[in-house]
């Protein structure tokens, strides 16, 4: 993705993990990527990606429904669509990535928790 915009980089990205290609979207993080999220904030690429394996199972995809580029940072609004034992459904999120020599070194997440929770089984115990 060297000639890449920052929009490509992101987008790029954004297709590989929600579609749960995690070796795709590895290849587009920078070691050094940081991430904050409400569940998840971490430094480095493989702490992101071991945190980020229980969604794996649930992820069936994204749609973009807005973005936007300033220079090196681009921030798109998204539907993530899940699918559990508890249910189907999707939730609005917004992420905001700052690229750098071609991968994102940074990403911040932000959205409504409830309906992510809504979907996921009950935990026992």
């Amino acid at each position: 993705m060297e000639h890449s915009t920052p929009i490509d980089v992101v987008n790029e990205y954004l297709a590989s993990f929600y579609s749960g290609d995690f070796t795709r979207a590895a290849a587009i993080l920078a070691v050094d990527f940081s991430f904050q999220g409400p569940f998840l904030s971490v430094e480095g690429r493989d702490g992101f990606l071991s945190g980020a394996q229980g969604l794996r199972p649930v992820v069936r995809g994204h749609r973009l429904l807005r973005q936007w580029q300033d220079g090196h940072e681009v921030c798109s609004i998204y539907e993530v669509d899940l699918s559990t034992l508890a249910g189907s459904g999707s939730v609005v999120m917004s992420e905001w990535h700052t690229v750098r020599a071609g991968q994102l070194a940074s990403g911040r997440v932000v959205f409504d928790t409830a309906p992510f929770h809504a979907l996921m089984p009950a935990r026992r115990g």
